[in-house]
């Protein structure tokens, strides 16, 4: 029986989600449907450019992508730092772009003199919205709903489009923050969409590995994505926000990740092994099972066992999902 999303989510266990959508139809979601012979590519692009501007908007951030035929990966950051430092004037502005308000903040952004009662009330509704843009079935929900009602305008069709619930799984360390990135970027390799990660269409990676050539330095600001998560470099004091891994070292090892996947084999990798996983201590062919396998060994929750029994007090749960692959692969 499905966790209650609640059971799930627990910004104290982890800020770090990945999620999954998957369309309920046999039609594709945008691929290409040979059954009908009708070609859905463009929709990738409705989801790619929705799924990066709705970011813009809420206090989340997008750490990896990949849209696939029937279903689409995303790794999500809840930046609660961020959503708290809003003041009213950023909340009503945010939620206004993505629905229309109510009455009182319609009237407030043209006569804020309002009375000490309809204040109290106005604010009621500004902390309601501050949480929902730092939730993540919001997130899913008013996503998955925009590209449900074009594709049925489309189709000329009505009913629903995506399964009922997305799957989630909190990333509780870097260990499981690493492999599921790689996880999510490789999936076109590994479906045989693409020859190479930075071929791949509408993925972080091909947009990470676009902007990685515009500086000659390794590591400059310039090759940061606008509207993904940077990469803030190796854990250190100060530390910024972002990723706590380097660019240079991610693409590295998936470029090695994507050549074994792609060889079809669990290789051995030690003689060009980045940085990045020596430092978290993952061994080779772990690392190749998780970022093949990621979903089908891991449940909910996926951390080394010591973070991952403190997240199972945090959500009050009796059980720690898949603790045995956690121990085995994780530690």
């Amino acid at each position: 029986m499905p966790k209650p999303r609640k059971e799930q989510v627990s910004l104290e266990a982890t800020s770090y989600y990945h999620c999954v959508s998957r369309c309920v139809r046999r039609a594709f979601l945008c691929g290409y449907d040979s059954h009908d012979e009708v070609s859905y590519e463009h929709r990738r692009a409705w989801l790619e450019n929705e799924l990066l501007n709705q970011a813009q908007v809420f206090a989340i951030d997008i750490a990896a992508y990949a849209i696939m035929s029937n279903h689409y990966h995303v790794v999500l950051h809840v930046n609660q730092k961020q959503a708290e430092s809003w003041d009213i004037d950023e909340v009503i502005d945010r939620w206004h772009k993505l629905y229309k308000g109510n009455a009182l903040s319609q009237r407030y952004l043209s006569d804020p003199n309002f009375s000490k009662a309809e204040f109290e009330k106005l604010q009621e509704f500004i902390e309601k919205w501050r949480a929902r843009l730092m939730d993540i079935g919001w997130f899913i929900g008013r996503l998955n709903e925009k590209i449900a009602r074009q594709a049925n305008y489309e189709d000329r069709c009505t009913g629903r489009f995506w399964e009922g619930r997305f799957k989630s799984q909190a990333l509780l360390d870097e260990k499981a923050l690493a492999a599921c990135m790689a996880y999510v970027d490789l999936n076109p390799v590994r479906a045989k969409m693409a020859k190479t990660p930075e071929t791949s269409e509408h993925t972080s990676v091909k947009a990470r590995a676009e902007n990685a050539k515009l500086a000659h330095q390794p590591n400059h600001p310039k090759q940061q994505v606008s509207k993904l998560m940077p990469f803030a470099g190796n854990p250190r004091n100060n530390m910024p926000d972002g990723l706590p891994f380097r660019l240079t070292d991610y693409l590295a090892l998936i470029d090695i990740t994507g050549r074994a996947i792609r060889e079809d084999k669990r290789g051995h990798i030690e003689k060009n092994l980045p940085d990045i996983l020596n430092r978290l201590g993952i061994e080779p062919e772990n690392w190749l099972t998780m970022t093949q396998e990621f979903e089908q060994n891991f449940k909910d929750l996926v951390g080394e066992p010591n973070i991952l029994n403190k997240a199972t007090k945090l959500l009050n749960r009796k059980r720690r999902p898949a603790f045995k692959n956690c121990e085995m692969l994780l530690t």
